[in-house]
């Protein structure tokens, strides 16, 4: 995709002038003419089974050094990424046909584990000078890109499995001519900003492209193993002949080659992105968006207009009387008036409200200030595991917002400090556990499928050590703040004696769950387009979209809220305080029921239950998280309307 917008569609129409914008990564690297170049390879990847396997977990050769471990973030460890060095070696500008080995006969267990692999559809990921490679098909005539290539193919109506054992790369590069220009930025991709530098570097070759074509070769194994690694081979065409493939059996000896050739490009450092970045169907998915956007504003704009004229009515009215028709006005009052005894009296399980007000605070402010970095074009792809790295850092010292907003909150329910600690230290467990539960079912499951999605028993010792370390202490210390902060004082005073609330035709937790359908229609595109992301190993950028969609949705989440609140109160239902939380929190409900539509309609590939498990069970951290965020928002918003309407009437 192009650069990213900013905020509204000022910004968002900005982001097509700017093309190639993003901070991501290492410094450009220059290569000089038959420098040594090292492939690297990631683990591998299935759509259908969503369970990463380590790439020397099947019979392919090894690098001559011995197997190395690249440094890891913590985002890639979560992610299950375990990118180790190859026995790829290429010299820039020096195209060759090389061999690299022979396997030994194939044994049961590892032909069962190659057709396995083969059978779902498992991706090899390669990378070079952090590019993915990339690999191009034809389907029904149309040209589609795909990041990575098969372990091998079954072919239709066919029985028999064929390996990938020939690889035929093109690396695309870019003369740099050492002017003195140099990119200015911090990562991958610069700026995007190009100046002139007084130390001028040597010329050379920048890498901006990283493609394959994989092929089934057929090798004589007793011919092949007369060569040594890095001996040159003889180059062949891909056959189209199954004869002529590499088939997966016992006993077989399979033989690896791969052919290089190095092409000049126009393609600048800065762009070599651009590439993995398009989106099919951009165009849809563009107007989709401001389709979206209108509709949204057009709808919460009417709800707004008559919820103002109503109230401001109200009010008006009654500020009007004098003070012995305020008198008698009194005994003849309804609807929102008649609850002002009760409007502030405490809500049930009120702990457990201000606990999960404080977690969603911390929620909605990692995610928007990551989501306002990535659309700044400082999260790319090219960092990997950055995104999710930069989260769980936010996450642990947002933690003093957590504690802050539910201390004070508590304290303004129960009128005394007495249980801040409590209150503090359920705050900064509430979410963090109900993510570690799930995550150790989960794991569980990883660990015995020996997945590289397992997370290792050390990192989860590094993640309860941050926790308890970082975020433990930061949520007591704003839970400290909290109870040194100002008292929130109630507008009215809370009658001894609750009013009993009318009977009502229809329960009103459907109006609730029904009120989360406004903002889940702000969401369910982008949804559609992060899932396809995460599950489909699609790359998503369009951040300037998401800060789009994320600011509409604090919008509608409050004002929906307020309106389901106001409606409450006005048929003197003063138990207001849980359903102004569910009313904008109730769109999680709908988050996770599409999810499920997306994993029965659009992942009919996912096959088996492991993967169907580990996938509802993300997808339920994911609607946690969505709902304590836009629960959150809502309660506030709602709190802040009530206290002003009450305060703004004086009733005795």
């Amino acid at each position: 995709m192009r650069a990213i917008g900013g905020v509204f569609l000022v910004l968002v129409l900005f982001s097509h002038a700017c093309h190639g914008f993003y901070l991501p990564g290492s410094y450009m690297h220059t290569y000089s003419t038959h420098e040594r170049i090292i492939a690297k390879v990631n683990s591998l990847t299935s759509i259908e089974t969503e369970l990463p396997f380590s790439y020397y977990s099947l019979p392919y050769c090894k690098p001559p050094g011995g197997i190395k471990k690249s440094a890891e973030n913590l985002g890639e460890l979560l992610m299950g990424d375990q990118i180790d060095n190859s026995p790829y070696r290429f010299q820039m500008n020096v195209n060759e046909s090389v061999y690299l080995c022979t396997t030994h006969p194939l044994s049961e267990n590892e032909v069962k584990l190659l057709k396995q692999r083969t059978r779902d559809l498992y991706q090899v990921n390669m990378i070079l000078d952090n590019l993915p490679v990339m690999r191009f098909a034809n389907q029904n005539g149309v040209k589609i890109q795909w990041t990575g290539f098969p372990v091998g193919y079954t072919p239709p109506n066919g029985n028999d499995d064929y390996i990938i054992n020939h690889l035929k790369f093109t690396i695309l590069v870019h003369e740099y001519e050492g002017s003195g220009v140099e990119i200015i930025g911090t990562g991958e991709e610069g700026m995007g900003v190009i100046s002139e530098s007084n130390n001028k570097k040597p010329p050379g070759y920048e890498i901006v492209g990283f493609e394959v074509v994989p092929c089934s070769v057929k090798y004589d194994p007793n011919a092949m193993t007369k060569l040594k690694i890095y001996d040159k081979a003889p180059s062949v065409s891909c056959p189209s002949e199954l004869e002529k493939s590499q088939i997966i059996r016992e006993q077989e000896r399979i033989s690896f080659t791969y052919d290089v050739e190095f092409v000049k490009s126009d393609i600048r450092w800065p762009s070599r992105w651009d590439a993995y970045l398009k989106m099919e169907g951009a165009r849809v998915h563009w107007f989709s968006i401001l389709n979206s956007l209108m509709v949204i504003f057009f709808l919460a704009g009417i709800v707004f207009v008559i919820f103002l004229r109503t109230v401001r009515r109200d009010l008006t009215r009654y500020e009007e009387l004098d003070k012995e028709a305020q008198a008698q006005m009194n005994e003849e009052l309804s609807g929102w008036k008649l609850v002002v005894g009760d409007v502030f009296r405490e809500p049930d399980c009120p702990k457990l409200l201000c606990v999960m007000v404080g977690d969603g605070v911390q929620i909605t402010g990692m995610a928007v200030v990551t989501i306002v970095f990535a659309a700044l074009g400082f999260m790319s792809p090219a960092s990997r595991g950055m995104l999710l790295t930069g989260m769980i850092i936010l996450y642990l010292f947002l933690g003093i917002a957590a504690g802050y907003v539910a201390v004070r909150l508590w304290r303004m329910i129960k009128g005394t400090t007495e249980g801040w600690r409590s209150v503090s230290w359920s705050a900064a467990g509430f979410f963090p556990g109900i993510v570690f539960v799930i995550l150790t079912a989960l794991n569980f499951v990883l660990w015995g499928s020996k997945s590289t999605g397992a997370i290792p028993i050390s990192l989860y010792f590094e993640l309860l050590s941050l926790w308890f370390c970082i975020s433990v202490p930061l949520t007591l210390m704003g839970g400290f703040l909290g109870t040194r902060a100002e008292a929130i004082q109630y507008p009215v005073r809370t009658n001894q004696i609750p009013r009993e609330i009318p009977a009502r035709k229809y329960p009103s937790w459907l109006l609730v769950l029904g009120a989360g359908t406004l903002p889940f229609g702000t969401l369910f595109i982008e949804l559609f387009f992060i899932l396809s992301s995460l599950w489909l190993g699609r790359f998503y950028y369009v951040f300037g979209f998401l800060l789009v969609v994320l600011l509409l949705l604090v919008i509608v989440c409050a004002e929906v809220s307020v309106v389901l609140t106001y409606m409450h109160l006005c048929v003197e239902d003063w138990r207001w305080w849980w359903k102004a939380f569910f009313a904008s929190g109730s769109v999680a409900l709908y988050v996770f029921l599409y999810s499920i539509n997306y994993l029965v309609f659009d992942l009919q590939s996912l096959s088996g239950p492991v993967s169907a498990f580990l996938y509802i069970g993300y997808s339920m951290i994911m609607a946690t998280a969505i709902m304590l965020s836009t629960g959150t928002i809502g309660f506030l918003m709602s709190f802040y309307f009530v206290h002003y309407l009450f305060s703004s009437v004086k009733i005795d």
